[in-house]
């Protein structure tokens, strides 16, 4: 039975899709806000269906807080159907919206419907260290929720310091990944790419997990 996070604060909508969804032989887990609905992407999730005008944050915010490290299908419930609106839910990953009022059944049938179009797409991104999510697909690392902006040289030497945490990488080792031309670049280099990559971290909220080791070179910890 496929997995639906239901995200709906409004009971009567919520149980109304409920019962459809479960006469649909899918198995349910409703939650009413944001926050109660991230810790159920743990228990693993097939299909989530949110609500726009939750509680404590947006749909669309949750939307894309979701995006950060899982690709699961997404359909978004709202009461406002302008095209922006429509637009900013499809852009943020969404992959399919629905105005209120609705049909129950409509739902039922756009979840199946989705789930055939994105059978065999993966729904989860792996390359997760810390608070550190990378996405090689679109060549992003992720840091707390928000896309690191990140210059090529930088993302480079992230992406090698996170293929091995905890391994210490020389400067000259870090050239080779980062460069195409190492030869072209000084070890000041990357000390300087290093310097900017931690400040970036640390705006975006998260911890610096980027250790010097002297007369080494540098390695990618966090603390337990």
């Amino acid at each position: 039975m496929p997995r639906v996070l239901l995200v709906e604060d409004e009971v009567s909508i919520a149980d109304t899709l409920v019962y459809a969804l479960e006469t649909e032989h899918f198995e349910v887990i409703h939650v009413t806000t944001a926050g109660k609905a991230l810790p159920v992407f743990e228990q693993g999730i097939d299909f989530a269906i949110l609500d726009v005008g939750l509680p404590d944050m947006s749909g669309f915010d949750l939307c894309r807080k979701i995006r950060t490290f899982s690709a699961v299908p997404v359909l978004f419930l709202t009461a406002r159907d302008s095209e922006i609106d429509r637009v900013l839910g499809l852009e943020l990953g969404g992959d399919d919206y629905v105005t209120k009022p609705f049909s129950p059944r409509e739902v039922c049938a756009r979840v199946r419907a989705v789930l055939r179009r994105t059978s065999g797409r993966p729904t989860t991104i792996p390359e997760q260290v810390g608070c550190l999510v990378h996405d090689p697909e679109s060549m992003q690392v992720h840091c707390c929720g928000e896309c690191l902006p990140l210059t090529a040289h930088e993302y480079k030497l992230l992406v090698a310091l996170m293929s091995q945490p905890g391994r210490i990488f020389t400067r000259e080792q870090l050239l080779e990944k980062a460069w195409d031309d190492p030869g072209s670049a000084m070890d000041r280099t990357v000390d300087a790419h290093i310097k900017s990559l931690r400040a970036k971290i640390r705006s975006s909220g998260g911890e610096d997990p980027i250790k010097t080791r002297r007369g080494l070179g540098y390695t990618l910890e966090f603390e337990s």
